[in-house]
C-alpha cells in the first residue's frame, strides 16, 4: 500500500505581515485581488489583517465573502486579551470576534522578555490572557491557531516558560500553535531541534512562522517541517516588516519538489510565477530577478561552458525543471556565452548559421558589449545583429531624420513634438506627433508613418524602459544604455540603444524593436 505524503498546511500573511514592508501600501481592491489568486492557487488560510487597527482591514472582512472562496479560510489576526481587561470587555478580542471569519489568529508573547519589560505582567498571568483568550474563541466556534511570538528565543532565554505558553494555549482548545523566529535570528539548527520540542510534548498541530533578518526564514521554515510542522506560515515574494518573511514562492515548490510532502499540489504549482508577478503587479514592485523559482533569472544561462553543457542535457545547470513552476529557461547571449549560446538563439529564430558567420556574431557581440551593449534583456537587438552578419537582413524602411522639441508653456504646461522622415519603398512619408515624453512621441510618429504600410505593427506596443548609466563618473556628459521591452501578445521581446544622448539611444532601440517585429514576423511565415 503507498503511503499518502504528508500534508502542509498553507497559512499566507501577504495581507497583513507582508503589507508591513516599506514601500507596500494595498488598496482593498488589491488585497481582495491578490486573496482571489491565492485560493486559486490552493493556500488553505489567508490572514486578512488586524480589524483592530484600521477601517481598510474591517472593510476587507466585510466583503471578502463576496469572493466566494473554494480552497482558502480567512483569517482575522489579533493578540490575547490584555492584562486588564476580560475577554468579554476586551475591544481587540471583540473586534476579531466582529470580523466574522471562520478562523481567528491570536498572537501570544512566548519569551519572557517581552512579557516583563513589553506587556510588564506576571508570567502567570501572561499565560491565563493566552488561556482565556483561546477558550473564549473556542467557545464562539473559531478555528484558533496561536502565533507563538518570539517563541524560539523564547526557548534561548527560558525554555521552560515558551513551552509552557504553547501548552496551555493547547489546553484551551487551540487548533494549532505557530512556533515564530519573529526577529528572524534562529539558526535552523535550533529552530528544528525546538520545534521537534513541541512536537513530541503536544498533540495539537504544529505550525512555523520565521522572520529572514539572518537570510534563512525559508531554511527555518523547511527544518521546522522536517521536525513535524505541519503548518506553515509565510508571504509571497518574501514580503515582510525588515527583512521579510518566509518566500512562498520558495517554500511552496521545496515542499512539493523536494520532501515526501504536499502542499497545494503539483498542478495549481504551475501557477506560481503568474502569482509571484502578478502580486508585484498589485502592489507596484518590480520583481525580483534573482528570486529563486520564479524570477526571470532563476532558470537564465550565460556562461559559455554552462550554455553548451545544458544543450546537451538540461540536468546539468538547473535542479528542476522550470515549467513546473510556471517559469522558462532562457539562454543569454554575451561576451561570455560563447557559440553555443549564439547558436541556440539563432535556432529559436531560424537563422542557419555557417561556421565562419558564428564566428562573425561572437565577436561582434564582444565589440558591442565593449561599447555598453548589454543583450541579456534584448533578444531582440541580438536577433537584428545576427541577420545583419548572416546577410539575411533586409532594410524595409529608410529614416532620413527625427526631430524632438520641448516647449513649456503657460499654465505649467509642457509640450512634447516628434517629426519623422521617412521612405518606404518609393513612398516619402513626413509625420508628426505629440507625447506625454519624448520617446512616446517618437513612437507616435513613427506608427503614423510606418502603420499604413505595414498593418501588423498595430498589434505591437511597449510596456517598459529602462535606462543605465554605463560611465557614471562623466556626470551628465555619460552613456547611457536604454533597454525597451516590448510584446505583440504573442511574443515579448527586447531591444537595446547606446550612446551619450538620452533620446538617441531611445530612437536606436524604438528602431530596433519595430524592425525586429516586422522582420521576425516574416521569418515565422515561412
Amino acid at each position: 500500500m503507498t503511503n499518502r505524503p504528508q500534508q502542509i498546511y498553507i497559512y499566507d500573511t501577504t495581507l497583513r505581515d507582508g503589507c508591513q514592508m516599506v514601500g507596500i501600501n494595498l488598496s482593498l481592491q488589491d488585497k481582495l485581488r491578490i486573496a482571489a489568486v491565492l485560493d486559486q492557487i490552493g493556500v488553505h488560510y489567508i490572514e486578512g489583517g488586524f480589524p483592530a487597527s484600521n477601517p481598510k482591514d474591517e472593510e476587507f472582512f466585510r466583503q471578502v465573502g463576496s469572493l466566494k472562496l473554494c480552497n482558502a479560510r480567512v483569517s482575522a489576526f489579533g493578540s490575547t486579551r490584555r492584562a486588564r481587561n476580560s475577554v468579554e470587555n476586551d475591544p481587540g478580542v471583540q473586534a476579531l470576534l466582529a470580523s466574522e471569519t471562520q478562523v481567528v489568529t491570536i498572537v501570544a508573547k512566548a519569551w519572557d522578555l517581552h512579557v516583563n519589560k513589553v506587556l510588564r505582567v506576571r508570567p502567570e498571568e501572561n499565560l491565563r490572557m493566552v488561556e482565556d483568550t483561546v477558550r473564549f474563541m473556542k467557545q464562539h466556534g473559531r478555528e484558533v491557531l496561536l502565533d507563538a511570538e518570539h517563541f524560539y528565543d523564547g526557548c534561548r532565554s527560558n525554555p521552560e516558560f515558551a513551552l509552557k505558553v504553547v501548552t496551555v494555549a493547547a489546553e484551551a482548545g487551540a487548533d494549532c500553535v505557530v512556533l515564530c523566529d519573529t526577529n528572524g535570528g534562529s539558526l535552523p539548527e535550533f529552530v528544528g531541534q525546538a520545534t521537534r520540542r513541541v512536537v513530541e510534548a503536544i498533540r495539537t498541530s504544529v505550525g512555523v512562522h520565521c522572520h529572514n533578518d539572518s537570510g534563512l526564514a525559508v531554511a527555518g521554515t523547511m527544518a521546522a517541517v522536517a521536525a513535524g510542522a505541519v503548518h506553515v506560515q509565510g508571504t509571497l515574494n518574501g514580503w515582510g516588516e525588515r527583512c521579510g518573511n518566509a518566500d512562498l514562492c520558495v517554500l511552496l515548490p521545496l515542499i512539493e519538489l523536494k520532501t515526501d510532502c504536499t502542499a497545494v499540489g503539483r498542478e495549481r504549482l504551475r501557477r506560481l510565477t503568474e502569482v509571484s508577478r502578478f502580486a508585484c503587479e498589485a502592489a507596484n514592485m518590480l520583481p525580483k530577478p534573482e528570486q529563486p523559482f520564479v524570477g526571470a533569472n532563476a532558470f537564465a544561462h550565460k556562461g559559455g561552458l554552462h550554455v553548451d553543457a545544458m544543450l546537451k542535457d538540461n540536468l546539468t545547470y538547473e535542479h528542476v525543471d522550470p515549467g513546473l513552476v510556471g517559469n522558462e529557461r532562457r539562454f543569454l547571449v554575451s561576451e561570455l556565452s560563447g557559440h553555443a549560446a549564439v547558436q541556440d538563439m539563432a535556432r529559436r529564430y531560424n537563422i542557419p548559421l555557417e561556421r565562419d558567420v558564428l564566428a562573425r556574431i561572437a565577436k561582434r557581440l564582444g565589440e558591442t558589449e565593449n561599447e555598453g551593449y548589454q543583450f541579456d534583456a534584448a533578444e531582440g537587438s541580438f536577433a537584428l545583429l545576427a541577420l545583419k552578419e548572416a546577410g539575411l537582413y533586409r532594410k524595409l524602411f529608410d529614416v532620413e531624420g527625427y526631430h524632438v522639441s520641448v516647449m513649456r508653456l503657460a499654465a505649467s504646461r509642457t509640450v512634447i513634438d516628434a517629426t519623422v522622415k521617412l521612405t518606404v519603398g518609393d513612398t516619402k512619408v513626413h509625420t508628426a506627433s505629440e507625447g506625454d515624453g519624448p520617446v512616446n512621441a517618437l513612437d507616435g510618429a513613427l506608427r503614423k508613418a510606418l502603420e499604413p504600410h505595414f498593418e501588423n505593427l498595430r498589434s505591437m506596443r511597449l510596456t517598459d524602459y529602462k535606462v543605465r548609466v554605463i560611465n557614471a563618473h562623466k556626470a551628465t556628459a555619460a552613456r547611457v544604455c536604454v533597454v525597451i521591452q516590448s510584446t505583440d501578445d504573442a511574443h515579448n521581446w527586447g531591444t537595446v540603444g547606446v550612446s551619450e544622448n538620452i533620446i538617441e539611444a531611445s530612437w536606436h532601440a524604438l528602431i530596433d524593436s519595430i524592425e525586429y517585429k516586422l522582420l521576425i514576423d516574416e521569418r515565422r511565415q515561412r
